[in-house]
């Protein structure tokens, strides 16, 4: 379990998508990915929009009534009606109401009302979203246009380089991932240089990689620099733009695009944060959010209460090899108050799977005391009804100890990780 639980965990605290973690050939647990800011694809076409970028003509309704008028405003040859939920594959997804896919092309504005009345208030499952799928309450409306050729580009930070590369490839609208396997001589990378920005050069060079000639490839460097100045604009780790299309009639637009966000600029991006819609998560990732807690959800039945995410794998991976199942694991970060201990109480004992709780915290940053004050108190207010199991070590975890021993309260101390984790395992299995 160790190398396939830290590498997916890791990515999903780094706010990768993944979804499920290999334990071994025959078996797999379920992880809900850690919550970073996700926009609706009408979101960021919007923060397109603003910094001059080319998009489709598109309006955004809640009603079936609103999104026959917004087809009707479009007055174009053929409408396209996304659902506008964060999951990938509604194309190919299924509605509560029998409608099949979320994605619908027509000539006919009536039409948009009849499909939106499918969409709106039911829930669509694609490959991406939970079993019961996910409520649609928003739809896009949007003019669709013909794609001549389709291309792949980026922008990115890249720790190799310390700062920005942009990533192109004349193979667009396809899993970029499979191009750089098959063919990665189709795959274009660009240093950008932070003092100097995207150059007039780098940019008419990479329009170029991505096939673009004549006045084509003036349009699409133009796209290309101002895709950077959103970059900067909105504090962006990454832009991906696929596919960055040409049309028949010679225009270069931004088809689809995807915007990940620098969470530690939340303090300048106040506006593009406000949009953050929470309703899509997991409910108890995102109630740990508002307290700075991180929380993965498991399968298991052990809840782990850690600081760090090395710590929090490390965990899961001994629970694993004593024969226990962990449950999830909340991360406490370093800043910890005694607070956020309480908090994070609350939220585990609120997971009806959880028949144990493992506490292992090792003080560098963190005080181990304010920990035990923290446990304390939620084991008292919140008449705790599982088994509690709780390792300490580092700055204070003499106060810490004696603090957990006057208490009166049922804690099992452990001396070591691996002496936390067999107790964890045994306080469930004598149940």
């Amino acid at each position: 379990m160790a190398a396939s639980m830290a590498a997916q965990v890791g990515k999903s605290l780094r706010g990768a998508a993944a979804r499920y973690v290999l334990l071994d050939k025959s078996k797999s647990v379920r992880i809900n990915p850690q919550r970073w800011l996700n926009l609706q694809e009408y979101q960021s076409k919007k923060l397109m929009q603003s910094s001059g970028v080319a998009v489709q003509r598109f309006f955004v309704a809640d009603t079936a009534t609103d999104a026959l008028e917004a087809a009707k405003r479009l007055k174009a040859k053929e409408i396209v009606l996304k659902a506008q939920i964060l999951a990938g594959g509604r194309g190919k997804g299924v509605f509560t109401s029998g409608l099949k896919g979320g994605v619908h092309l027509t000539k006919d504005p009536a039409a948009v009302g009849q499909l939106a009345k499918q969409m709106l208030g039911f829930n669509l499952t694609t490959k991406q979203t939970p079993k019961e799928g996910v409520k649609v309450n928003t739809v896009m409306v949007a003019e669709a246009l013909d794609i001549s050729r389709e291309t792949y580009f980026a922008i990115l930070m890249d720790r190799a380089c310390n700062g920005p590369v942009m990533v192109g490839s004349p193979q667009g609208g396809v899993d970029i991932e499979e191009v750089a396997a098959s063919s990665p001589e189709k795959i274009f990378k660009e240093v950008i240089d932070i003092f100097q920005g995207v150059t007039d050069e780098q940019a008419l060079c990479m329009a170029a990689n991505l096939g673009f000639r004549g006045s084509l490839e003036r349009q699409a460097a133009d796209q290309i620099k101002k895709l950077y100045d959103l970059f900067l604009k909105v504090d962006a780790t990454q832009v991906e733009v696929n596919p960055l299309g040409e049309t028949p009639e010679g225009q270069v637009v931004c088809f689809d695009a995807k915007i990940n966000f620098d969470d530690n600029a939340e303090f300048r991006q106040k506006e593009i944060f406000a949009m953050d819609n929470t309703s899509e998560g997991d409910p108890i990732e995102t109630e740990a959010a508002k307290y700075d807690l991180k929380y993965i959800g498991l399968d298991g039945n052990i809840a782990c209460f850690v600081n760090g995410a090395g710590l929090a794998m490390a965990t899961c991976d001994i629970i694993d090899l004593h024969g226990g199942k962990p449950a999830n694991f909340l991360d406490l970060g370093g800043g910890v108050q005694e607070s956020q201990v309480y908090q994070a109480f609350k939220l585990l004992t609120a997971d009806p799977k959880v028949e144990a709780i493992l506490v292992n915290i090792f003080g560098g940053i963190v005080n181990c005391a304010i920990i035990a004050n923290g446990i304390t108190k939620a084991c008292r207010e919140l008449g705790l009804k599982v088994p509690l199991v709780v390792r300490l070590e580092g700055t204070n975890v003499q106060e810490a100890q004696r603090i957990l021993n006057e208490s009166g309260l049922p804690i099992t101390a452990a001396s070591d990780l691996d002496d936390a984790a067999r107790k964890a395992v045994a306080s469930i299995t004598r149940k």
